[in-house]
């Protein structure tokens, strides 16, 4: 049987003192997205939304996360996100919010988008600049940055190439 259709969201974890992200698990930021979907869309929009929803990436230093869902229920897991605003990990209560930077249909598509925020978000940092050895050290960043093709390691990386 085919495997049904999936949807990826890249989101921003913001959080005010960017050292406390270091302590958020996947678990916990997926028991949140679980939480806020139930409270917006009640038990329908929950079964809708977690039936293949995990949480594929998360990275505690950038604060990416990578969410995936089925394609027929990301609008609803998009409009749940603005209402996650805190985080329990380790007994700690981290508040937060979630920003969607992208939605696309593989990882690939989302992994290519991030590289390029990446890049525009260095280049700010750049014009920002009050010195020229902070200068020198982000267009070192800047240039560092390619893309480049590499094969496939695993079965997650996904090639359907839905449109909606």
């Amino acid at each position: 049987t085919p495997r049904p259709p999936r949807r990826y969201v890249l989101c921003e974890v913001l959080v005010e003192e960017p050292r406390c992200r270091q302590g958020i698990e996947e678990r916990a930021l997926g028991l949140a997205v679980r939480d806020a979907v139930a409270r917006a869309h009640g038990d329908f929009g929950l079964a809708a939304c977690c039936v293949s929803f995990t949480v594929k990436y998360l990275n505690a230093y950038t604060g990416a996360v990578l969410l995936r869902c089925r394609r027929d229920a990301h609008r609803l897991l998009c409009s749940a996100l603005p209402l996650v605003r805190l985080l329990e990990s380790r007994g700690q209560r981290y508040p937060c919010a979630l920003r969607t930077l992208h939605v696309g249909g593989t990882i690939r598509s989302c992994q290519k988008f991030l590289i390029q925020y990446n890049r525009r978000q260095l280049l700010m940092l750049l014009q920002n600049c009050t010195n020229e050895e902070e200068r020198q050290a982000i267009q070192q960043s800047v240039l560092s940055c390619s893309l480049t093709e590499e094969p496939s390691q695993s079965g997650d990386e996904e090639d359907d190439d839905d449109t909606e």
